[in-house]
């Protein structure tokens, strides 16, 4: 039996499917200066679900969007004759996404969990400037899985060549500056953010989950806030320079280090998504991430989850 949440998650989208109006309406957003669309049903029960968007939205874009996406209700059906190029193993709760190549376009299979069936395929074109998502349910909550995943897909391939990086981090800002800490899922960057919101005065969280780094053309690496905050609601559209990206790593006590060039290369090139078998987007990350690491100090906290650590930490980001 479905239960009250249940049977009105699948109205509310059923409403959708079974519109006969049809009229699709587009809406534009602004996110690390780079502009994209989105496209629903203008009937569609989704979009006011989409309020993490908002503070990004634009009314009408002032450049030519980088990359646009379609909610459409074709029946999703695999091209014959596509490569898995990328399935990695996740941890239970662990988003899954699946990648074929085919000749001239990507199709992606995504799901929250590896206990759930895809239910949401997108289907690119080959420079991932067009996206077309299709579901294979009626849930709202799988739209919104689809939509939120493939505008987070789209935008880490197709700005990678643009300097920009789309991290997996919690970052706060202090004294005009951004500050990422970095880490495994679980291992205490929302936890460390947290421990700076209490303790140092005049620290704000920017964005817990997915911010944006920008490198400039005339050298500024800028971060951003994103519509994509993770388990916390943090959709702020804010920016500031990068002043420090550190890793946060568990020990008994507190104690922070300075990490080299290599090591810097190195610990934000796992934090940074991407399809880096893809020659162009793993260029594009390169380029990116030798300024960052030439020009900005990475280092490695050593950390209880303490208060001492949160003071130990921006004592020597801060200086």
């Amino acid at each position: 039996m479905y239960n009250y949440c249940q049977i009105a998650n699948i109205i509310l989208f059923f409403i959708f499917v079974s519109s006969n109006r049809y009229e699709t309406m587009t809406k534009y957003y602004k996110v690390a200066g780079h502009v994209f669309s989105l496209s629903l049903p203008e009937s569609c029960t989704i979009w006011p679900r989409l309020t993490q968007y908002e503070p990004f939205e634009i009314d009408s874009p002032d450049a030519e969007p980088l990359f646009e996406l379609e909610l459409v209700r074709d029946e999703y059906a695999p091209l014959e004759g596509g490569e898995l190029v990328y399935d990695v193993p996740t941890e239970d709760g662990e988003t899954v996404i699946k990648l074929w190549r085919n000749k001239d376009s990507w199709d992606f299979d995504m799901s929250p969990d590896k206990r759930i069936p895809c239910h949401s395929h997108m289907r690119s074109n080959a420079d991932f400037s067009r996206g077309r998502l299709m579901l294979d349910t009626r849930k709202v909550s799988d739209a919104l899985f689809g939509i939120n995943n493939s505008l987070m897909l789209l935008f880490a391939f197709r700005t990678a060549p643009l300097g920009t990086l789309e991290m997996h981090a919690s970052m706060v800002g202090n004294s005009g500056k951004a500050f990422l800490f970095l880490a495994r899922s679980g291992t205490g960057k929302s936890t460390h953010s947290s421990l700076w919101l209490k303790h140092i005065p005049g620290t704000e969280l920017m964005n817990d989950d997915n911010p944006i780094v920008r490198v400039w053309p005339d050298g500024r690496i800028i971060a951003y806030g994103s519509p994509w905050s993770g388990k916390t609601p943090c959709y702020r559209n804010v920016e500031a320079p990068v002043g420090a990206f550190v890793r946060i790593r568990r020990c008994s006590e507190n104690k922070i280090t300075l990490l080299g060039l290599l090591e810097s290369y190195a610990l934000l090139y796992s934090s940074s998504s991407g399809f880096k078998a893809d020659k162009t987007i793993a260029d594009g990350l390169h380029a990116a991430l030798e300024k960052i690491v030439t020009t900005t100090a990475c280092y490695v906290l050593d950390c209880r989850p303490d208060e001492e650590a949160a003071r130990v930490c921006a004592a020597e980001v801060l200086k």
